[in-house]
């Protein structure tokens, strides 16, 4: 058997790794998984959330790391993660999307001589203020094999010199994890329902937005932040906004003051919703505010127009094929699209190439043949 190790750091990747794990055990059989659960983000109430939500199984191994500084975290993560490797002997590690767990667990792969595997390769802002953006573009230069979720991400990897062989279009595995869940997501009036305010919504009938903002560049700058949450404030007199508060957002706010703002306004603000909960607020909404990354695929995927609070995007696709509508955090831009999308509807896109809920099938199915390949006896 070959043994593949998979890490999952944090909550974005809990939705990538669930179907991928569960594709190896079904459709091969000569991979044994081992899954590291570097704790990068942990806490019980969210490993609730989302493991038991999305099936995923206990980690054999939890590195325990915790929060800290980005040089801090990856460090630790480095430290805690190599004596794994030495240990159970791993044929690959894979790793996805884009966090300090990703490019942590990578090196230290690659620097043992160990192939790795990278799930949502390819993926550009061309913004080296965010750190994802460096983590991205480091863990393709190391990877051996690199799982792309949109042709454009192979001309992006291309262009920096990774060779073609290397690369496999398979499509958004984040979108099997949505397909598979989607029906069985909790009602939108359910959830309402348990949130202060939020049962109102319900009652009336009312349409509503849903907003998340969690990125640094928003909310750790005063200034930022007031600006927007003001924004938001004056869009809520056009429809109730609903808002699950990340632990980093809402200390800022405490930080500012702004809470007193957001009390006034048609704003019914709760604590982080799991995803089963979150998933269905999101498929019910009239739109969507975000500084999310997988959000903007999200609700390209459920065909719900989302306005993304960012100057740029490492998932081009969203927009040009999508809902998405990238506006930064311009006040006037801001208001002016959500009243477009009130108006119109909104931009209605389509559902892009191979984001068909099969991409973990089609990643397991080459793993195997990949491993053959690799680990082949010489004659």
């Amino acid at each position: 058997m070959y043994q593949l190790i998979c890490v999952v750091g944090a909550r974005p990747n809990f939705m990538k790794i669930a179907p991928i794990v569960e594709a190896i055990k079904n459709e091969t059989k000569s991979i044994c998984v081992k899954l590291v659960h570097t704790g990068q983000h942990y806490d019980a109430n969210m490993k609730h959330q989302f493991f038991v939500q999305l099936g995923i199984p206990e980690p054999d191994i939890d590195l325990g790391v915790g929060s800290g500084s980005h040089a801090v975290q990856t460090a630790e993560v480095m430290q805690r993660f190599e004596p794994v490797l030495d240990e159970h002997q791993a044929d690959a590690v894979l790793v996805v999307g884009d966090v300090n767990s990703t490019i942590a667990c990578a090196l230290v792969a690659s620097k043992k001589h160990i192939p790795v595997i990278h799930v949502e390769a390819g993926l550009r802002s061309y913004d080296r203020a965010m750190p994802e953006e460096i983590n991205r573009v480091l863990t393709d230069q190391i990877a051996d094999l690199l799982y792309t979720t949109e042709r454009n991400a192979q001309a992006n990897l291309m262009r920096e010199g990774v060779a073609p062989e290397r690369i496999r279009f398979v499509g958004n595995v984040m979108i099997d994890t949505l397909k598979k869940h989607v029906r069985q997501a909790t009602p939108a009036a359910d959830t309402l329902a348990n949130i202060a305010g939020g049962a109102a919504i319900v009652s009336a009938g009312q349409k509503f937005a849903l907003l998340t903002m969690h990125r640094p560049s928003n909310v750790d700058d005063e200034q930022t932040l007031r600006g927007l949450i003001e924004t938001v404030v004056q869009a809520s007199e056009r429809l109730p906004i609903v808002f699950p508060v990340h632990p980093r957002t809402q200390a800022r706010m405490e930080q500012f003051g702004l809470q007193k703002l957001i009390s006034e306004a048609n704003i019914v603000t709760t604590g982080p919703l799991g995803y089963m909960e979150l998933l269905g607020l999101m498929s019910k909404a009239t739109l969507v505010l975000t500084d999310s990354g997988g959000i903007q695929e999200e609700t390209t995927a459920l065909g719900v127009p989302c306005i993304t609070l960012r100057e740029n995007t490492e998932r081009p696709i969203t927009v040009e094929q999508g809902t998405n509508t990238i506006v930064g955090a311009n006040s006037a831009l801001i208001l002016q699209t959500l009243d477009e999308v009130l108006a119109k509807g909104g931009k209605q896109g389509r559902q892009p190439e191979l984001w068909d809920g099969q991409a973990a099938v089609r990643i397991a199915k080459d793993l195997e043949q990949w491993f053959e390949k690799v680990y082949m006896p010489s004659p």
